[in-house]
């Protein structure tokens, strides 16, 4: 979960506030700034932006695309 926690720290150092939501294994963009976020990818329910590991073995992991991730936050900001 560190991974997440500190993508958020640093995204509020610059007044950028995140609400995610999870629905296992999938982590969803819910809103940046309080503007709640349309588009999907990934998923049927959301925009995902990450996946909680399946197995113990492994960690979360970002989406591959994190220009995309970036393109949502600044049209939703």
């Amino acid at each position: 979960m560190d991974k997440i926690k500190v993508f958020i720290e640093r995204l509020k150092k610059i007044d950028i506030e995140l609400e995610l939501h999870g629905n296992y294994p999938w982590i969803y963009l819910h809103s940046v700034n309080g503007n709640i976020v349309r588009e999907k990818l990934h998923a049927n329910h959301g925009f995902t932006i990450a996946w909680y590991p399946i197995r113990k073995d492994q960690e979360l992991r970002f989406i591959d695309e994190l220009d995309e991730i970036f393109k949502i936050i600044r049209k939703y900001k």
